[in-house]
């Protein structure tokens, strides 16, 4: 079982920088694939990027593809979403997730487990 933990949000003006992070509890985490995925007030979860346990496979939604980089730790058990050139359609809670599986996902079913969500806000 996976416990996940996530930080760094905050309330920015567009066209800056935040770094969210994502600990992770549990003995098995490297062999999880992390998702970060948000949810905007009155819309759906939606998929913002995805790492695989080794940290080479990623994958990006195309709204943030060149904007946003994640990245891994496994001997500290992290996860990170570096987000820049940031744009106030990104204001919304941002949830990391984890999946028993080795390479990243992008569907949101497919994730076991779920912290409790960071609020990003970004102001025009």
């Amino acid at each position: 079982q996976v416990q996940l933990v996530e930080s760094g949000g905050g309330s920015v003006q567009a066209g800056g920088s935040l770094k969210l992070s994502c600990a992770a509890s549990g003995r098995t985490f490297s062999s999880y694939s992390i998702g970060w995925f948000r949810q905007a007030p009155g819309k759906e979860r939606e998929f913002v990027a995805a790492i695989g346990w080794s940290g080479v496979s990623t994958l990006y939604a195309d709204s943030v593809k060149g904007r946003f980089t994640i990245s891994r730790d496994n001997a500290e058990k992290m996860v990170y979403l570096q987000m820049s050139s940031l744009k106030p359609e990104d204001t919304a809670v941002y949830y990391c997730a984890a999946d028993n599986d080795l390479l990243p996902k992008s569907r949101y079913s497919r994730y076991d487990y779920w912290g409790q969500g960071t609020q990003v806000t970004i102001s025009s």
